[in-house]
């Protein structure tokens, strides 16, 4: 009688303990929300603060040319001057500027999404001697500044008579191994049970790839090519040393060479500036998926 009796008891103590389990339930979950709460909060406060540049130069750019100089500065244009961004356009041959930027931006995409799928591939799907080991070669190619090459470089192009010329602008940028390391993740993520479908079809493997492995690719071609873009448009270094003349400077390089000849009229450099940054700022806006698509593929298995 007495074992009974301590199993009852046992059991029903259990049962007066599950409801004090369950009161704290409550209070983890009143944490979780305020630690998401305070993230957020954190997440906007950092993202005001980046903004806070932006604005301060589209706000300049409609200022007068003394409004500028006040003290204290002005957060805001007491009367906006609309007339500043085509005064700034027509000082200068930004009509070009954006030419060359748009010529150098195509071609160079159009040459990485070429080599980074041709090379992706290869590396991901062909079998060949050394495959891995020059492979670890082109990673280890990210790790060399982009300053250390600018001579050699810079030489090259000299030596081939490119210097103030597209081919200049253009050529050495044709192969990103960043975009050749995003293709060859993604291929390697394609089931091969598909490309052998293909080849007992009797496809070769230029029509595997082709037809296969290359539509089934589109996300991670999309952001290579965005990717692409987006650096191209605002590259100024390269640009700077291979070009000499106005005509074939891009618009990060004109609006450089803007403020030289006009360091005294901020509304002007900014309106400039604010006009150079639309194109990217669009694009961005209608293709931003993207950008976090890039950085899920970049994560994928090595």
């Amino acid at each position: 009688m007495r074992r009974r009796t301590t199993r009852r008891e046992n059991t029903g103590t259990a049962h007066v303990e599950r409801p004090q389990r369950r009161q704290g339930l409550p209070g983890i979950a009143k944490r979780r929300q305020a630690g998401n709460a305070a993230v957020y909060i954190l997440a906007i406060a950092l993202g005001m603060t980046m903004l806070i540049p932006f604005l301060w130069m589209v706000s300049t750019s409609l200022m007068d040319e003394f409004e500028v100089y006040q003290f204290p500065p002005r957060l805001l244009p007491s009367d906006p001057v609309w007339s500043n961004y085509p005064n700034a356009l027509t000082a200068a041959p930004f009509a070009r500027f954006f030419l060359n930027s748009a010529v150098m931006s195509l071609a160079i995409v159009c040459g990485h999404l070429f080599t980074a799928a041709t090379a992706g591939y290869a590396f991901a799907r062909l079998r060949f001697p050394g495959r891995d080991k020059v492979f670890i070669l082109f990673l280890a190619n990210l790790m060399v500044p982009v300053i250390v090459l600018l001579i050699p470089r810079f030489l090259l192009v000299n030596a081939m008579g490119w210097v103030d010329t597209y081919a200049g602008l253009i050529v050495t940028e044709l192969v990103g191994v960043w975009g050749i390391f995003l293709m060859r993740q993604y291929f390697l993520s394609i089931p091969r049970e598909l490309e052998d479908a293909a080849r007992i079809d009797g496809a070769n493997e230029w029509q595997v790839f082709r037809r296969v492995a290359l539509p089934l690719a589109k996300p991670a071609l999309a952001t290579v090519a965005l990717f692409s873009f987006v650096e191209t448009w605002k590259s100024f270094l390269w640009p700077l040393i291979v070009t000499r003349s106005m005509s074939m400077r891009p618009v990060e390089v004109g609006i450089a060479a803007f403020h030289s000849l006009y360091f005294t009229n901020w509304p002007y450099q900014m309106a400039a500036a604010v006009t150079a940054v639309v194109p990217i700022l669009m694009l961005f806006l209608f293709t931003q998926r993207y950008f976090v698509r890039g950085i899920q593929l970049a994560g994928l298995k090595y």
